[in-house]
């Protein structure tokens, strides 16, 4: 099993996204600058939706026409459907990224809309994507469990992910949105889902730390053979539409965790730690992170 793990930051998107105080665009690019600095590759950076639903990312093309561009670094937007799969197009993402709900209850809430109704969207979604000469990728969302309707059952993110897989998607990834899910439930959904899509289609996890499980379902997913993990600098982040559903898992305690285990992520521990100071400078208050306080492995002086 390769020990490459790439590391998707979603700190400029789903990590700003249900923060009372909202970013400039000035700092969102900044933060954008730094995380490429550090040696991160791809960067959710906004999201294309009704800026009144998601004010925080009311200016989501005003960013991605000042972020860096490089090619090695891959920018992805995030659509609900295939207006805001156009608008991520000419803003000038380089991936797109649409969600999906694997709970009827809270695709209600978060789109206004029925499972069946938001896959739909999604297929049509990829295929336009798809003909643009684009990646896309899907995220279906509280697939471990809805605040709305309780526990989901996994036969539904099956098939979800098998009719994304048929649509053409490059990549899979499955959200924990309010931080549920523990990881027998991590490594059985996703080897259910390995085993209907097959290996042409990449597994991503997307995992919430609100009940302090995010690292251990994160271990659960590499133990499953997922080799691409979402990840927020600072532990930012949260879901607008699910009560409570605080706290991605952050980035510099993720990294800690896989290098030590001897995962290779490209991404410098060193330069993305002090991001979260940058966070919590920009939006006031202390961020979840536990390695910028903490140190890394200390030295045997006790420097850290």
């Amino acid at each position: 099993m390769s020990h490459e793990l790439s590391i998707v930051e979603v700190a400029p998107r789903d990590g700003l996204q249900n923060e009372k105080t909202l970013l400039t665009t000035a700092a969102k690019v900044s933060l954008i600058e730094q995380l490429v600095e550090a040696g991160v590759r791809r960067i959710e950076a906004a999201s294309f939706v009704h800026p009144k639903l998601v004010p925080a990312m009311a200016d989501s093309e005003a960013v991605m026409e000042a972020v860096p561009r490089r090619g090695d670094v891959s920018y992805i937007g995030l659509v609900l459907n295939s207006r805001g799969g156009a608008r991520a197009q000419a803003a000038g993402v380089d991936e797109v990224n649409v969600v999906a709900s694997a709970s009827e209850g809270f695709a209600q809430r978060n789109q206004n809309s029925s499972v069946e109704a938001i896959i739909s969207e999604a297929e049509q979604v990829i295929a336009d994507v798809k003909q643009a000469g684009m990646p896309v990728s899907i995220t279906i969302t509280t697939v471990f469990g809805c605040p709305f309707d309780g526990e989901v059952d996994p036969d539904v993110t099956v098939g979800l992910a098998a009719r994304a897989a048929r649509a053409g998607v490059d990549e899979i990834a499955l959200g924990d949105t309010i931080g549920v899910a523990v990881p027998t439930q991590v490594s059985s959904l996703f080897n259910a889902i390995r085993a209907e899509v097959g290996d042409g289609v990449r597994l991503r996890g997307h995992f919430h730390n609100t009940r302090n499980t995010g690292y251990a379902n994160a271990y659960a997913a590499l133990e499953a053979g997922v080799r691409v993990l979402d990840a927020s600098a600072g532990g930012i982040g949260g879901c607008p539409f699910a009560p409570a559903a605080t706290g991605n898992i952050a980035t510099e305690d993720l990294l800690y965790l896989v290098h030590r285990m001897g995962y290779r992520t490209g991404v410098d521990l060193e330069k993305i730690t002090p991001i979260s100071a940058f966070l919590a400078g920009e939006l006031h208050h202390d961020t979840p992170a536990l390695l910028g306080k903490a140190g890394g492995f200390p030295t045997p002086d006790g420097a850290r």
